[in-house]
Formats: C-alpha cells, structure tokens, sequence
C-alpha cells in the first residue's frame, strides 16, 4: 500500500511539472499570436484541451490520494482543493474572455494578451507556491 502511495505521489508532482510546462507554452504561444483567428483555432483545438487534461490530472492524482489517506482533511489538502477551484475559474474566465472576442475590433488580440498573460501568470505563481509548499512539507 505505501508503494502505490509513494508512486501517486510521484504522479501527482509529475502532474503539477506538466502544468508548469503548459503554462509556460500557453504564455509563449500568446505572446507569439499574430492573428486573432489563428490563435483562437489553436486554443480551441490544441490548448484548452492540453491545459484542461493536466489540470484534471493534477486534481484526480490529489483527489486519489486524499482516498488513500482515508479522506483526511489537512491545511494542505484544504488549500489544494481551493487552488484547483481557483485555477478553474481563472481559465473559465480567460477562454469566456477569447470567446467572446470580436477579431472585428482593432487591437482586439493586443487587449487580450494582456488580460490573458496576467491570467497565466497568476496561474502559474499559485500553482510554484502551493507546489513549493507541499514539496518542502
């Protein structure tokens, strides 16, 4: 039983490694958009599927360990759960924002790079403090 739950803790922080990794392509591939129709396309089909599976990931891996450890709420378990809600909402909102987004209006995509990056690197400093925290514990 510890060995399975050492290795879902490995899978957990390969998890959160990966998110580190989408979110720095996410923020690379924004910065680099040109075409507001262009970058739109690559989100719908490449990004918020890439980005919402490693989020996902991350959340069963946390979700199956908490069950290994009979459910036992800590400060870090509670604070995990509210960071995953967060990281949610955050892109929910950023790919509301791209949705609804008129490639019509002048400057459209130079608006949302930088409503977007600020989403993205909120994203990724509270996923590198709760990820420091947990791996320091």
């Amino acid at each position: 039983m510890n060995e399975m739950y050492n290795m879902g803790l490995s899978i957990h922080s390969l998890g959160i490694i990966g998110l580190f990794g989408v979110f720095i392509l996410n923020i690379v591939l924004l910065k680099l958009a040109t075409s507001l129709q262009k970058y739109k396309r690559l989100m719908s089909i490449i990004l918020l599927p890439l980005t919402a599976t490693t989020i996902g990931l991350v959340i069963f891996t946390g979700v199956v360990m908490m069950a290994a450890k009979h459910l036992d709420f800590s400060i870090a378990n509670l604070a995990m759960i509210i960071i995953s809600v967060v990281l949610i909402v955050l892109e929910v909102k950023r790919n509301k924002t791209l949705k609804y987004l008129s490639p019509k209006k002048e400057h459209a995509l130079d608006a949302y790079k930088v409503f977007g990056s600020k989403i993205l690197y909120i994203e990724f400093v509270i996923t590198l403090f709760i990820g420091i925290w947990m791996w320091l514990i």
